[in-house]
C-alpha cells in the first residue's frame, strides 16, 4: 500500500468581532472548508463567545446569525457547530437557534 500526502489550500477562515465603544464584546469563527466529495464547501462554527458583562442581550445569537448569512453567501450546504456534553444551556441554544443534533464528535488529544 503506497500513500500519497497533498496539502489542499482550499478552506479558509472569516472571524466576525463585536465592539462597543472601542471595547472587544464577542467574537465567532467560520471556517471554509472543501473537499473532494462534494460541488460546495461546508462551514465550521467555532469559538462563538461573549465577554461576561455583554451577555444576555442576545449578543451571541447576533454573531450566530451573522455566521450563518456568511455561511450561506459563501454557498456551504451545511453548518457544523459542536459542543462539549456538559453545557446543556449551550445546545438548547443551538436547538433554539435551528441547529439539529446529528452525531458525535471524537477527538484525539495530543
Amino acid at each position: 500500500m503506497n500513500f500519497k500526502k497533498e496539502i489542499k489550500k482550499d478552506c479558509y477562515a472569516v472571524k466576525i468581532t463585536a465592539e462597543e465603544n472601542g471595547e472587544p464584546a464577542g467574537r465567532a469563527f467560520l471556517y471554509i472548508i472543501y473537499n473532494d466529495l462534494h460541488d460546495k464547501p461546508y462551514g465550521l462554527l467555532e469559538d462563538v463567545f461573549v465577554e461576561e458583562k455583554f451577555r444576555g442581550r442576545g449578543l451571541g445569537s447576533e454573531l450566530l446569525h451573522q455566521i450563518i448569512t456568511e455561511a450561506k453567501e459563501r454557498e456551504c450546504y451545511k453548518l457544523v457547530a459542536d459542543s462539549r456534553y456538559e453545557r446543556t444551556e449551550v445546545h438548547t441554544w443551538y436547538e433554539k437557534e435551528g441547529f439539529k443534533k446529528y452525531g458525535f464528535e471524537f477527538r484525539f488529544d495530543f
